[in-house]
């Protein structure tokens, strides 16, 4: 056996941490950690740019509760994972990035793709740091992983000098205690401890209380807790995820509620532009927050005064259940059932939705005959991304398991999300809606899916262009003013025909269903390139 390295440290940390998958994309820095991954029998899923492999490990954190890791080489590399981030950070995943870097030897002398990657990643992580040593790689992957999923859950970096990765190091280095020498910065766990009785005897006075639940909340562990709550208080619980906010399509005629509340408790739900920066709601209204930072507590004082009447520090998932075995009995009242009535609304005339031209499909008809196929199977999985077609497919469907491109309100990551669900739930459906500006983005992720043998069902919204920008610049420009929205029609059915999976075009809503029944049996990634009226997302009111 030759020398136990810094790689081979990581590697039995990352074991010890409970993970047994990375998402990559190889490069010189980080070879060493290829080879030190097979002794440890790590799995490497080998992707086609770095940012989809800092997409799916996103993805699968969401899914699964668990760290996503995504490891790069350094430099260009690192720099390409980087938009990626932005993404998890706002959906608030617990993703770590490993980057490897030039070696510290060499810094300074103009190394090989020598990047200041920690000061480049800042922005977009809970904090990021660099190893300095091989003795310590194992101590600063574990406070890594431990920091990402503390308090408000979000990504961190982990900076890895390949000299580093190719020290000798101690067998017991991947044991090495989490202590106040880690490379990245201290955790933020808050106590949970918190006593929720004055907030339980808050909402309890009102007569129109909501609570508001933030992105950590709403992968389905925490919607199972969320509406455990509900049950228990007879208070709606309501989590929100989307960019779109209070006019989240998913919600229905939410929004109408929000201005109707008395009192809104937010736990791990922060005031900011999804909930109009707490304009959605009455000037009368009161707030309750529980959340992990206090820079939250002091962000909603500044959006609603004393409006805010108790704050108390606690991570999401735990407060919620605190407040669950605090509540005796629930509230009565018709505003429960009234708030999700409003929710459930949907306009009746998508009943009747069809599009005004030959050879394409409403969005309606593009997707709800979709849902028949998340309701076969407990843990089917819909993964929505894009502008204006993506939110028509939060409005028209639902599933167990869900993943959107969040608050972010960033495009591109349905085709990596789509291989990470698959991976995380091998055996149900995995429909992934996205238009054909996010397909661009990572097509060739399609090869990695097919090397893999990860079979997913991709409905492309084809309407040749970049809606949601092309619907601003029509409604606030007019149309003798639409510039750099065009796309072609192109047959993105072809393009994962290419790469080996399978295709089919569809023009049709009679084509849909049986398109999809038959892209399922052939056990491959498939491309549904559905002609759709390029129409603006809904907005749901009543």
């Amino acid at each position: 056996m030759g020398k136990y390295r810094g790689a081979d440290a990581l590697a039995a940390s990352l074991v010890a941490e409970g993970v047994k998958r990375v998402f990559t994309l190889s490069g010189n820095h980080v070879m060493p950690v290829f080879d030190a991954a097979i002794d440890a029998g790590i799995e490497l899923i080998h992707v086609r740019h770095e940012g989809a492999a800092v997409h799916m490990a996103d993805a699968w954190a969401r899914l699964t509760g668990e760290v996503g890791v995504a490891l790069v080489t350094g430099g260009p590399g690192h720099a390409n994972a980087v938009g990626a981030l932005y993404t998890a950070a706002m959906a608030e995943s617990p993703v770590v990035l490993l980057s490897g870097h030039a070696p510290l030897n060499e810094l300074g002398m103009a190394a090989f793709q020598e990047l200041r990657q920690v000061e480049m990643v800042g922005p977009v992580t809970k904090a990021a740091g660099g190893c300095a040593k091989a003795d310590d790689i194992g101590r600063d992957f574990t406070h890594a992983a431990r920091v990402a999923l503390s308090g408000r859950p979000g990504p961190v970096h982990l900076s890895l000098p390949a000299d580093v990765l190719e020290a000798t190091a101690s067998p017991d280095a991947a044991k090495a205690a989490v202590g106040p020498g880690a490379a990245v910065a201290p955790t933020d766990r808050r106590p949970v401890s918190f006593d929720p009785l004055p907030f339980t005897a808050a909402l309890s006075k009102a007569t129109r209380p909501l609570i508001l639940c933030g992105p950590s909340c709403m992968q389905r562990a925490g919607r199972e807790v969320m509406a455990g709550l509900e049950a228990a208080s007879g208070i709606p619980v309501i989590g929100m995820e989307s960019p779109r906010g209070v006019a989240d399509p998913s919600l229905g005629a939410f929004a109408q509620m929000l201005a109707q509340a008395d009192c809104v408790l937010l736990v791990g739900k922060r005031i900011d532009f999804t909930l109009k920066f707490g304009r959605a709601f009455a000037e009368t209204c009161e707030f309750l927050q529980v959340d992990p930072e206090n820079a939250e507590h002091e962000r909603s004082r500044r959006a609603v005064g004393d409006r805010l009447r108790i704050t108390a520090l606690s991570e999401a998932i735990a407060a919620l259940e605190a407040l669950t075995r605090a509540f005796r009995k629930p509230t009565t009242g018709g505003w429960r059932e009234e708030v999700r009535v409003a929710i459930a609304y949907r306009p009746a005339e998508w009943e009747r939705a069809v599009a005004n031209a030959p050879g394409l499909l409403h969005p309606v008809q593009a997707l709800r005959p979709l849902q028949a196929i998340l309701d076969e199977h407990p843990d089917s999985v819909l993964v929505s991304d894009g502008g204006e077609f993506g939110q028509w497919a939060q409005a028209c469907l639902n599933a167990p398991h869900r993943v959107i491109n969040g608050v972010a309100g960033s495009i591109g990551a349905a085709l990596p999300f789509a291989l990470a669900a698959r991976l995380a739930q091998p055996q149900a459906p995995v429909i992934a809606v996205m238009g054909d500006g996010t397909f661009g983005f990572h097509p060739a992720e399609i090869d990695t899916a097919v090397r893999y043998r990860l079979p997913f069902v991709a409905v492309v919204g084809n309407d040749a262009r970049w809606n949601a920008e092309h619907q601003i610049q029509l409604r606030d420009y007019g149309r003798e003013r639409l510039v750099g929205c065009e796309l072609l029609p192109t047959r993105y059915d072809q393009v994962a025909a290419g790469f080996g999976g399978h295709g089919e075009r569809v023009t049709t809503a009679e084509q849909l269903l049986p398109a999809a029944r038959r892209a399922m049996g052939l056990n491959l990634p498939a491309v549904l390139n559905v002609m759709i009226e390029g129409l603006a997302a809904p907005n749901v009111r009543r």
